[in-house]
């Protein structure tokens, strides 16, 4: 079988990079952080320059918790811009390989199967990758780096636990180099897939090092962590078989949206947020023509505490008002006195809306085709003039989020 040269690239603190770069300064030598400190001294930091990063400063923390011993220039999020970026990307790749041989994994990292493009070059993997890390350079002043492999795993973990370290940015593991590269890794949460959490089980069972899991029978792993213990067993030995070229179709469908509040909000104001927040995460559903049969709200408390609730319905729906109440029934009966910092709500168990109603005795059909129509209306006019074109007049009160929740990822308010 061929071997394949597999390539994951990953654009060094791109938010941050970004704002440097449209500012004209260079990342690698001032104090940047993209946050909106508008929202207080407890927003979440989304970003830090390389500069920043070198220092041993962490991309996710809160602004209050940054070193006092900068004066850091600070850049409200501009998500629309990156998407931007992240396109201008996406078509230098497209100079050098098809459009069926890149599987983009995140707005900053993609990869790339350049396997049948060696030969046409007639160059090396780190031939081949050089110059496209240069392209992105000349072309868009971003600095990137990457990790090559004979598969998509190999290519990720060189790229999170080499690369970064490398002159040059670059680096490779090959299936030669699994027991040099790969089983010398410690600790075990440096590896892609591998969590605190899936970290301390494997640690109770004496297993530290990739060379620990890789020795380790596949039946104990499976036993312990089902499919995912096979998956470790593979990884370990430095086998992956994914297609890059296959669409990645998640087990577990579902959808969310949570935010930080800029301040505590009573129970009251909280209640508005909470709808505004189902009505986005509705026309996102509505938008991948799905339907929930489950909705999940989770509240955090401004000192200290959390709950969460979920609710099955009875069918799966595709009614916002439907939805909604359940929602808002579930934040009923979490609510209490306590001041709420932060939300969170998600729909899962989704299918495909295929047309086929549950009829209810009481809901005349035709009314249930003009909600379609006017959901439908409302999703296409968001979609053509943004999210900020068509709002409820609640989104006008002072505690209302909406608006620049929307202006954060790329709605426009006419």
């Amino acid at each position: 079988m061929k071997t394949r040269a597999i390539v994951v690239i990953d654009l060094k603190a791109f938010y941050a990079s970004v704002e440097c770069i449209d500012r004209g300064l260079d990342p690698f030598s001032v104090p940047l952080v993209v946050a909106d400190v508008e929202r207080g001294e407890h927003t979440i930091v989304l970003s830090v320059s390389p500069f920043l990063k070198e220092q041993g400063i962490p991309s996710r923390l809160r602004v209050n918790e940054l070193p006092k011993n900068h004066r850091y220039i600070f850049a409200k999020p501009r998500m629309e811009r990156y998407i931007q970026r992240s396109n201008e990307i996406i078509s230098i790749f497209l100079q050098f390989v098809s459009e069926k041989d890149i599987h983009i994994y995140s707005i900053d990292e993609a990869f790339i199967d350049l396997t049948s493009y060696l030969e046409y070059y007639k160059l090396s993997a780190y031939e081949l990758v050089t110059k496209i890390l240069n392209q992105i350079k000349n072309e868009t002043g971003l600095t990137a780096t990457a990790g090559i492999g004979d598969n998509m795993f190999l290519s990720k973990v060189a790229l999170d636990v080499y690369a970064k370290k490398s002159p040059d940015g670059i680096a490779s593991i090959s299936k030669d180099e699994i027991k040099t590269k790969l089983w010398t890794i410690s600790p075990l949460h440096n590896v892609w897939g591998i969590g605190q959490r899936t970290e301390t089980r494997l640690n109770l069972m004496n297993i530290y090092s990739l060379k620990d899991l890789a020795n380790t029978p596949k039946d104990i792993l499976t036993s312990c962590f089902g499919i995912i213990g096979e998956q470790l067993y593979w990884h370990a030995n430095g086998v992956d078989n994914s297609d890059l070229t296959e669409p990645y179709i998640p087990s577990n469908t579902s959808i969310g949206i949570g935010q930080v509040l800029p301040k505590a909000y009573s129970v009251s104001q909280c209640r508005l947020i909470v709808k505004e927040m189902c009505e986005d995460l509705f026309y996102r559903l509505f938008g991948e023509c799905k339907k929930t049969k489950c909705v999940h709200l989770y509240l955090g408390f401004d000192k200290s505490g959390s709950k969460a609730k979920q609710l099955s319905l009875p069918f799966a729906s595709d009614d916002l008002e439907e939805i909604a109440s359940n929602v808002l029934y579930l934040f009923d009966t979490l609510a209490s006195s306590k001041p709420i910092r932060r939300v969170s709500i998600s729909f899962s168990c989704l299918s495909d809306n295929i047309n086929i109603e549950q009829l209810e005795l009481f809901v005349p059909i035709e009314e249930k085709r003009k909600k379609k129509q006017l959901y439908s209306t409302i999703f296409h006019i968001r979609q053509k003039y943004g999210e900020n074109s068509l709002l409820k007049l609640s989104a006008l009160l002072e505690y209302s989020t909406v608006i620049e929740r929307h202006n954060q990822i790329g709605g426009h308010h006419r």
